[in-house]
């Protein structure tokens, strides 16, 4: 599949202000498309929703079930998302694309068998007061979305970002619509049309997979045999959704920030909003993140791997490995230059944001440090990617493992130290695992050949 790195060395051919423009605003629009859709899409039904569907409860209970659901699917799809993806990288380097479809779909079929029987059990014990076609949307949504993730950090993998935008497009495009004539019908109305849109999402990602990888089997499970995947990768993807999610765990179930919406699902009012908001500033840096990895890294990382698997020469091997090192440094802190940038324009315009909004004055100091963590976390995955491309899976098992840990651990010390530290522990986790990330790459960087050449086995 045609990845983003040959569409956007089109685009800058073109060697004007113009196309660089057009190449960055691509890859942000690429790279932040689905976050942001997914939380536009949510915010949008509920917006066309207040009027219709009373009383507006019932938006608020829809809207939680939704960011649940998709914080529940993401953990525990963790487990498979990077590990699978790693597998499906290793038959593609064999040559052995009969492979990919039936293993993708032994994938599914576990995480469809997985996700059932927890759905089922959270439908059966966790809503008492909610009526069987509620419990019926809530199972469907959990196990549509918890095959979505595997989809989209396939053909993530396979670097098919733009089906993945065109998709979540249309997918999440379809359930604002399908929530709109439904809405009708209350909350019932509205997870229907959830589920319609995503539905289609899943659907259209399924069929570019099967038509991309044809092959003679059905199903497979080879992935689940010993040693097909590896473990650190298995606990990365873990511990990375996980320390996402785990300071929000903490708002909404802490007495004095959160408050029960319906059944178990809770939401926190002070600290669910400003993270939303935070989030759709990740666009810039998500742009530089893309540009400057999958263009100019990737091209200098294939020429040195070239050059020492076909046996080139020292000389040229020194230069790919310098130019390789110095692209991925320069890409990280311009991410970090451009996400500051950010930071610094919505710390600016972020008043005035709230008043044509209509929310209160008093979210901006959670907001300007909420905006702070989500460039950090931008950050970290350029990071991550590049510990990736050189196969340093422990170190980002590590780097992961204390990004929860830490969030876990001074997400429950600010609210101890009260309002005006909230959104300090998800934003200084962050910091220290990105300046450890930072040490721990460059120090890799700096003896990347002794490792290529000395340490093979």
């Amino acid at each position: 599949m045609a990845g983003i790195g040959f569409e956007i060395k089109k685009i800058l051919r073109r060697d004007s202000y113009l196309a660089m423009f057009s190449a960055y605003a691509y890859a942000g629009i690429i790279g932040s498309g689905p976050w942001v859709l997914s939380i536009l899409g949510v915010l949008i039904i509920g917006l066309f929703s207040l009027g219709v569907v009373l009383p507006h409860v019932l938006i608020t209970q829809f809207q939680v079930t939704i960011t649940h659901l998709i914080a529940m699917s993401l953990i525990l799809t963790g487990f498979l998302q990077l590990g699978f993806t790693r597998y499906i990288a290793d038959r593609l380097f064999e040559k052995n694309t009969d492979a990919i479809l039936p293993n993708f779909i032994g994938a599914i079929f576990i995480t469809t068998l997985i996700s059932g029987l927890i759905g089922m059990a959270l439908a059966l014990f966790a809503f008492p007061e909610q009526d069987a076609v509620y419990r019926l949307l809530l199972i469907a949504n959990f196990v549509v979305l918890c095959n979505i993730w595997i989809a989209t950090i396939f053909l993530s993998g396979m670097k098919n970002y733009k089906a993945i935008l065109v998709l979540y497009t249309i997918g999440y495009g379809f359930a604002v619509v399908a929530a709109i004539i439904l809405r009708g019908f209350g909350l019932n109305g509205l997870l229907s049309g959830m589920l319609l849109g995503h539905f289609t999402l899943m659907s259209g990602m399924m069929l570019l997979i099967i038509r991309s990888y044809p092959s003679n089997h059905f199903i497979e499970f080879d992935f689940l045999r010993k040693k097909r995947m590896f473990a650190s990768l298995i606990w990365t993807g873990f511990f990375f959704n996980l320390g996402v999610w785990i300071d929000k765990y903490i708002f909404w179930y802490t007495p004095s920030t959160g408050k029960s919406v319906i059944g178990v699902f809770h939401a926190s009012l002070i600290y669910d909003l400003p993270i939303f908001l935070a989030y759709l500033s990740i666009i810039p840096g998500m742009a530089v993140f893309l540009v400057r990895m999958e263009t100019d890294f990737v091209g200098f990382y294939q020429k040195f791997y070239d050059a020492v698997r076909d046996g080139g020469t020292l000389d040229y091997i020194e230069e790919m490995r310098d130019e390789m090192v110095e692209t991925a440094r320069q890409g990280i802190f311009e991410i970090i230059k451009i996400q500051a940038m950010a930071v610094l324009i919505v710390f600016v315009a972020a008043p005035a944001l709230l008043r044509i909004i209509g929310i209160s004055q008093y979210y901006l100091s959670l907001l300007y440090v909420d905006v702070v963590a989500a460039g950090l976390q931008v950050v970290f995955l350029g990071i991550m990617n590049v510990l990736f491309y050189l196969d340093k899976r422990v170190i980002a098992l590590i780097l992961t493992a204390l990004f929860a840990a830490l969030n876990l651990v001074f997400s429950l010390l600010s609210i101890q130290l009260g309002a005006n530290w909230y959104g300090y522990g998800f934003a200084v986790s962050l910091l220290i695992t990105v300046v450890v990330g930072l040490y721990w790459l460059d120090r890799k960087l700096a003896i990347l050949e002794y490792e290529t050449f000395m340490l093979q086995k």
